[in-house]
Formats: structure tokens, sequence, C-alpha cells
């Protein structure tokens, strides 16, 4: 590196760095690795041990303690070693074939496969060397599960993952189970030894029998330090991993810092779905009923609509999901997860190129109430695909945060595409819908750009109703307390008073808006507030509200959330607007701003 460089170069080169420390792609060590990764957005993940034998029930009783999920009956249920392992007899390996296990995959678009060659049973499905509590030897046969996988993957060519459970380990006598939090009986030594007598050795049969491993995909989900492994022993399984398959992709269940040395894909919470555009190659692992393992009294199974759902709403934040099914031990495939794949499957064939190497837009706020957007280079040119779940009324699809001119609007059904009519303000595209919706899951609208697209990154988005939906976690803010519903959907923000909500706002029209305010005041007196655009202002008091009844007889009361009209703006000329909400210092519950206009 030169020294004599100009302060702008120097300040230029500070900054560049600055953002890979702190960039979300940190996670991808070698893009280039990771590609095939971020290409395939879709992947099966399968669960099928000895648990799947038990079919969530021993000796009559169902899984304890709510959880439901059958692959940790032994735990929950309390069921010894030896007894669990008299499961392997009830496997029918006459009907076990898992290159229908890949073929299914293959007919539901899925593009690779992980499998849990040992769960947190500490059952090896492969016929291991490291002790006698495999599946092959608990149950008598020479089947080796996971080379029958392999060798069906590379044939149809399918990308092939491992899960390994490194954590937990309830066979080896010094492995982990969360029981010892109360017993406290594995020390450090013993847990090492345990790491160093079937974890690393295990890993390493893994990494050298089966010819190219695409990812492996480990279970802990807490930090290493608030768990028994050490740091050094994460580290060795990372060398080992990079020494006997360098392409192998790790996931952030590993358990060390997200980091580009150790982690190559980040792994959300299960059935935990993107909320934010995400920079790096992501995943969510979901299940299509419940239970991960086979559960013979499973009765949420998912629709093939939330499937969708998941997969495209992942898509468009640049992520991807892996559907999980749960064979039962003759290794057949309940009826209810096949059906929903080969209707995944079939859709995929005819608009798969609107999630296969696609992406997201990298907008603040791109959810929409019709659907989602996913966008691909396709001959120099730029595509952006509406997903579009909930076909407007009005027969009008509005797209907000765009500000490049489509050059084509077209309505895909199957292999044909029909012109589309459409209107466009600054960043917000009007396009003239049909009356009937070409799908009954997600209908396809496509937009062609000649270039790359300019966006318009933190504006509000438009409803399909006409208005603006101004909420606590669309705003500008960063750190406003938001209360979510269920932990999971924001909902409204609790302001301490003081507190400033600013929104970016593109107004399609001149004209005349309404405003309405919806909130929960908690105190005894009125609290006033300002709404402020443009050196326009309107003022209010807020008067107390009080608690509402959810549920009669029940004692179940929540806050009561009221809407009031707060009074009308008006805008001389469309353009891009900040909107402004503050209160005095009371604490006020703000749940929503409403603006539309005004008709005629």
């Amino acid at each position: 590196m030169t020294t004599n460089m100009t302060p702008l170069i120097k300040r230029i080169l500070i900054l560049s760095l600055l953002l890979l420390r702190f960039s979300a792609d940190l996670f991808a060590q070698n893009p280039e690795k990771s590609a095939w990764f971020k290409d395939a957005r879709f992947g099966m993940f399968i669960h099928w041990g000895l648990y799947s034998a038990a079919e969530g029930l021993w000796k009559g009783e169902p899984l304890r303690y709510m959880n439901n999920y059958a692959e940790w009956l032994r735990y929950r249920n309390r069921v010894s070693k030896e007894e669990y392992g008299t499961l392997a007899k009830r496997f029918d390996w006459s009907k076990i074939d898992p290159e229908q296990w890949v073929l299914l995959a293959k007919e539901a678009g899925m593009k690779y496969i992980i499998i849990t060659t040992k769960h947190h049973d500490g059952v090896a499905l492969w016929d291991t060397n490291v002790g006698n509590y495999s599946l092959p030897k608990l149950s008598g046969t020479n089947r080796d599960v996971i080379k029958d996988i392999a060798e069906a993957c590379k044939k149809h060519g399918m990308k092939l993952g491992f899960y390994y459970s490194h954590w937990i380990d309830w066979e080896h006598p010094y492995g982990w189970n969360h029981q010892q939090e109360l017993s406290g009986h594995v020390t450090d030594a013993q847990y090492n030894h345990y790491w160093q007598h079937k974890v690393i050795p295990q890993l390493r049969e893994l990494m050298s029998n089966y010819g190219d491993i695409a990812l492996i995909w480990f279970d802990m989900w807490i930090p290493y330090q608030k768990s028994i492994i050490k740091k050094e022993q994460l580290v060795q399984v990372v060398k080992l991993i990079r020494e006997l398959q360098p392409n192998c992709l790790i996931n952030s269940r590993l358990g060390l810092p997200t980091d580009a040395e150790n982690v190559d894909f980040e792994t959300l919470g299960d059935n935990q779905f993107g909320s934010n555009y995400i920079a790096h190659p992501w995943e969510t692992p979901g299940t299509i009923a419940h239970s991960w393992g086979y559960n013979g009294q499973e009765n949420e199974w998912k629709s093939t609509s939330q499937i969708f759902q998941s997969l495209i709403s992942n898509v468009s934040l640049n992520g991807g999901f892996t559907l999980n099914i749960g064979p039962r031990a003759d290794g057949t495939v309940p009826y209810e997860s096949v059906s929903r794949l080969h209707d995944v499957g079939n859709w995929l064939s005819t608009y798969g190129t609107s999630i296969y190497g696609a992406t997201g837009l990298d907008l603040k706020n791109n959810h929409f109430d019709w659907g989602y957007l996913t966008t691909k280079t396709e001959d120099n040119k730029t595509a952006v695909y509406a997903h579009v779940f909930n076909w407007p009324l009005d027969h009008k699809l509005r797209i907000t945060g765009i500000k490049s001119i489509p050059v084509q609007v077209a309505l895909l059904n199957g292999t044909s595409a029909t012109s589309l009519k459409y209107d466009q303000n600054l960043s917000l595209i009007h396009i003239e819908l049909p009356a009937k919706q070409p799908d009954h899951f997600v209908s396809e609208i496509k937009l062609t750009f000649d270039g790359p697209l300019i966006l318009d990154k933190n504006t509000i988005p438009e409803s399909t109703f006409g208005g603006f939906s101004l909420k606590s976690s669309n705003s500008l803010n960063a750190g406003l307390n938001i209360v979510r519903y269920n932990g999971k959907n924001p909902t409204h923000a609790i302001l301490n008073g003081n507190t400033k909500i600013n929104w970016e706002l593109t107004i399609p029209e001149a004209g005349t808006y309404s405003l309405d305010l919806s909130a929960h005041n908690p105190n005894k007196e009125n609290i006033t507030f300002e709404v402020s655009v443009d050196n326009q202002q309107l003022k209010g008091n807020f008067a107390p509200t009080q608690k509402m009844v959810v549920e009669p007889n029940e004692n179940n009361y929540t806050e009561e959330f009221v809407e009031m009209r707060i009074g009308k703006f008006k805008f001389d000329k469309p353009g891009k607007y900040m909107v402004s909400f503050s209160n005095q210092q009371q604490p006020f519950w703000f749940n929503w701003l409403w603006l539309d206009k005004v008709k005629n």
C-alpha cells in the first residue's frame, strides 16, 4: 500500500474499511462459495431417526410439556437409552428408499436437502465407528441411509447438506442435556472428552465418506458463552470442515459470532421469517406441520398458501426457506406433505424464474398488503416480479418505492404474458389489473426495466385502500419501544414524552388529505400532540382511554386503542414530504396515522 494518498482518498479508504468491518456481508467468507445457496432459495429439511418410529407416543402417553416436537420424545418423556433403542426394530428396511425423498424434493422445486445425521438423541443414522448407538447397529441392518441419500442426490443433481447436533447429545454420558442445569454433573473436562471422542471423529466421518457436502447445519440457538462449549472447540470444528470440505457452507447455529471466518450463512429461529432486507445469505428453517419428526397425532398442517407466503416473503428480503418433512419409520412421507409439495412444485415449474437467483429490493418498507416484490437481472435488463396474494378489489395494483420507469408491465399466465396499462407518479406505480386473477395461489406481474433500478428506499408504501398507514415500525426512527403482538407483529410504540416520530412520504397527486390518529392514552388527563408536514401543523388533544374486554367472563382485558380525526393537510403538488408526530411529556401509546386523499 502506498503512503502518498490525498486526504480524500484516505477518507474513502477509511470509510470503505469501516463498511467492510460492520457490513452484514461479513457472513460471506467467500461470496462465490455461497452463490449457489443464494440462487437456490428453497430446500428440503428431513428429520428422520429413532423418534420417527415412536410417532409422538411413548407407551400410550403423548409428548410431555406442550412441546409436541416428536424428536424430543426421549428427553421429555424420560425414556431410557436402552428402551429408546428398541424403536429401531420398527424400521421396515424393505420399504425405506431415500431416493424417493430426493425425487420428492426435486418435484417440489427444491435445490438442496439437509438430513439429520445425528439429532439430540445421539443416534447416528450411518454406521459410525464411534460406539454402537447407531441406527444400522440397533436395527441389525447393513444399510447406510446417508450413503443412499448421498448417491441419490448426486444422481439427481441435488445439493446435499448434513444436520449434526454438536451441543446436545442424550446418548453420551458426557454430552449435554438440559437436565444438567439442575444436576450439574458434567465438567468441562468431561464434555471435552465427549467432544474429542464423538463429535470430532463423527464429523470427520461425515466430511470424508460421502462425497461433496454442500453445507453443514448445526443446531445451537444460544451463544457459546452461555453454554458448556468452549470457543476453541468450535474453532476446531471449523478448521476440520474447512480442511476436509473447503466448499462446505457452515450455518450460524454453530455458536460462534457470525463473522466471515467461521460462518457462511445465517439461520434464523425455527419458523422465524424475515422482517427486513438482509444483505448476507440467510434462511429460515420451517415445518410443514408443527412437529419436525413424524408425529402420528399431528393436526397442525400448514396450508399451501402459507408455504408460498413463507418462501416468497423471505426471497423478497434476500433470504431462503428450508422446509422440513418428517418421514415415517418405513420411509413413507405423509400425504399432507406430498400434496403440498406437489402444489408448490407445479407453481415453481411455471414461475420459478421469479424465485431462483432472485433477491429482494433494498427498501426500508418493502411490505405490501397485496404481496411481495422480487428482482433479478435477465438479458441485461432488470426484472421485478410482483407476487400478488391478495388481488385488489378495485383491480389496481399499487407498487411503492421504484423511481425507474418500466419499459413493460405484463401479467403472466402460464407461458403467456399480457401487457398491462399503468400510471407512474414519482416512485408510485399503479397497474391496471384484469378482474380475474390467473393463479389460485400467487399471481405474477412482471415489470421490466432497461437498467439498474433507482429506488426510493425510505418512502411509506401505499395501501391497497389508497391511503398511507404511518406506523412506528415503518418510521425513520431507530430505538423506539415497539410492542409486538404475540412477540411477532409490531403493533404500537410506547412514547415516554417529547418523542418525535418521522416518516418519509411520497404524495402522488395534489389535493386535500384527511389525517386520522389511533392511540391509547394511559394517563388521567388529555395528551396534547402535533403533526406537521411542509410548514403545516395540526394540533390536538387525546382524551384518556380505558381497557376493553377481549373475551367475556374471563377477566381478559387489554388497553383500548381509539381513533380520531385530526384534520386535513393540503398538498399543492406531488412530491416527497416529511411527516412528524410529537407529543408532550406524559406516556402515550402511539398506534398509527392514516393519511388519505379526500374524494371530491
